[in-house]
């Protein structure tokens, strides 16, 4: 067959099926069009989840009518000029516009600021017509009605109104968490208004706008740089996380993205951190220079390509478990609302209402869910196992020596000043009441025992080398020649954990010794998996990770059980230990070790404020 030349009708529409996805896609294209020509108000309307209408009105510096016609042509664009290694718009390759005409009924209205009238010009299913004066505010409104009618086929792989409605959604909100200055506004016939107030240079206000007024009282500030690169931005404490990873946000240069390495990294900060299934909320802005980043990866722009990914991957990390250590050992406020909403009538975890039947029924002591566990004369606590309070010293915080305290006592007890104050009860024999300067903790002792247990341990292999068991028979692994060269440059780093492998032969490894706390382990298995590692990353954090699983387990079960009765020294030694020891305020399976109850919140539940 012979080699022709495609229509241009034809080429745009083989764009379109790159650029233009979804109608999410689409007012992300526009959006971005807006912001780069300077706008600071954007008003998006939809209709039919915008498969019917997308509207972009903005007050940006408009266009001429030169601009216009250049606009609906193919890789025309005013941003870049003969080079890719300085892009520092979000648009650069003059693929949009032209892609949404050819698949849409486009109509795009411009005035330049200053100008006395405006222009339009229409582009219908590849169709160009002539520009026109027109009526119009200084800046642009461009809008798209009956995407893919050209393509009809296309209509098939999208998803209902409702899903498409909430995929645009979800472009504007990372729109508008990287632009704070900007005020947004979406609203449509298929939507309730969502107006997004500029917020100025203040990032944080606009990431509460976005995530939550909660967001704010939990969030730590990431501040860091490494080699002309600049991290900066909020990720949320371990205990403030969520069921999905739609709440990270990550920028670069001001773009928003969504790349593998990136989320990886987050990820990886978090890890014996957060619990399985749980993700944690983070919003983080990368800045470097436009060269060392290809961001004309995916057409779609949402990928992309580091010179040095390991050194970007290496900065994430580093920089967000040095923001934890420092200032991440704290209960999410989250926790206090919980325990706030359980208490008010008619609360249930599942949300469910309690039915008339239900709430009619007479209060018995002897079927109520709340009733002593024991009746005798002297009840006290109605529990035959809790500890007599009245027979032991009140606990104290103060570290002179017991006897040195007792003989200073006095009437009027001392405040309260550590973060975790000072043990006052043990509750079922698991939870420690501490009172703190402006309200109380409710600490789990297992939990928390374990994560000490656990950072000692992890503080342990750490400093030095783990011992190792040598293989009776060396096991030899045959493996590509590349990952064999991979493997051995990261020879050392094995061997400071107690695997020793060497080269045997071109294309092979042997192991000669493995580390003694994984016990029987999948030699081949775990090998392979290391040389996958680095070959995607440059790095081999698996058999790291896997000792330190073993060492979590080992804290499990070598930790404070719940159901052991504690002594009020022992209490407040524990609450010590934990605020000197970094991610203490979760356990080694993320859950949170105590939860903080301000002294407001306790005098609201009475009524007193």
């Amino acid at each position: 067959m012979a080699i022709k030349q495609l229509s241009e009708t034809l080429i745009n529409q083989i764009a379109a099926g790159e650029v233009i996805e979804r109608p999410s896609s689409a007012t992300k294209e526009l959006v971005e069009n807006a912001i780069d020509a300077g706008a600071t108000r954007i008003e998006i309307a939809t209709a039919g989840g915008g498969k019917g209408l997308v509207r972009i009105t903005d007050n940006g510096s408009g266009m001429s009518p030169a601009d216009l016609e250049l606009a609906v042509r193919r890789h025309c664009t005013s941003k870049i000029s003969d080079t890719l290694d300085d892009i520092r718009t979000l648009g650069f390759r003059g693929e949009a516009l032209p892609s949404i005409g050819s698949v849409a009924k486009l109509t795009i209205t411009s005035r330049r600021q200053g100008a006395e009238q405006g222009s339009v010009i229409s582009v219908t299913g590849g169709k160009v017509s002539d520009v026109r004066p027109a009526a119009s505010n200084a800046g642009t409104i461009v809008e798209v009605r009956d995407l893919f009618f050209a393509t009809p086929a296309r209509l098939k792989f999208l998803k209902t109104e409702r899903a498409e409605a909430a995929a645009i959604t979800e472009v504007v909100k990372r729109m508008a968490i990287a632009f704070p200055h900007i005020r947004f506004v979406l609203s449509g016939t298929d939507r309730s208004t969502l107006e997004i107030p500029s917020t100025g240079d203040d990032h944080l206000a606009r990431m509460a706008q976005i995530l939550g007024a909660e967001f704010k009282d939990n969030a730590i500030e990431i501040d860091a740089g490494r080699e002309d690169v600049t991290l900066t931005g909020f990720a949320g404490v371990p205990t403030f996380n969520r069921g999905n990873s739609a709440h990270q946000y990550v920028f670069v240069n001001g773009r928003p993205v969504q790349d593998k390495l990136l989320l990886s990294a987050i990820r990886g900060a978090y890890a014996e951190t957060v619990p399985h299934g749980r993700y944690p909320v983070a919003v983080l802005s990368i800045t470097l220079d436009p060269a060392f980043v290809d961001v004309n990866v995916h057409p779609a722009k949402s990928d992309v390509r580091f010179r040095d990914p390991g050194l970007i991957r290496g900065l994430i990390v580093g920089a967000i478990r040095q923001a934890l250590t420092r200032d991440g050992d704290r209960a999410a406020t989250t926790g206090a609302s919980q325990m706030m909403n359980a208490f008010r009538p008619g609360y249930s975890p599942s949300g469910l209402r309690p039915s008339p039947s239900m709430a009619a029924a007479p209060w018995s002591a002897a079927t109520s869910p709340s009733r002593p566990l024991t009746v005798s004369g002297d009840m006290q606590f109605a529990e035959a196992v809790q500890s007599r309070f009245s027979d032991i010293t009140m606990p104290t915080a103060r570290a002179e020596p017991r006897e040195v305290y007792e003989a200073a006592a006095s009437p009027s007890p001392e405040p309260v000043l550590y973060p975790l104050g000072a043990a006052r009860a043990q509750l079922h024999e698991n939870y420690i009441i501490a009172q703190t300067e402006n309200g109380l903790v409710i600490v789990d002792q297992h939990a928390a025992h374990e994560r000490l247990v656990f950072e000692e341990m992890r503080n342990a292999l750490h400093s030095r080398r783990p011992p190792s068991q040598v293989l009776l028979i060396p096991e030899i692994i045959d493996l590509p020649e590349e990952d064999c060269d991979r493997l051995m440059d990261h020879a050392a780093g094995f061997d400071a954990l107690g695997l020793v492998i060497e080269r045997f032969g071109p294309g092979a490894v042997a192991v000669r010794e493995t580390p003694a706390m994984l016990g029987e382990v999948n030699v081949q298995g775990l090998v392979r998996q290391l040389a996958d590692e680095i070959a995607e990353w440059d790095a081999a954090s698996t058999l790291a990770n896997k000792l330190e699983y073993v060492a979590a387990t080992m804290a499990c079960h070598g930790s404070v059980r719940s159901g052991r009765r504690m002594r009020p020294e022992e209490m407040n030694a524990l609450l010590r230990q934990m605020e000197n020891t970094p991610g203490s305020g979760q356990c080694n399976h993320g859950r949170p070790t105590y939860i903080e109850l301000k002294l407001s919140d306790i005098e609201r539940l009475f009524g007193r404020s």
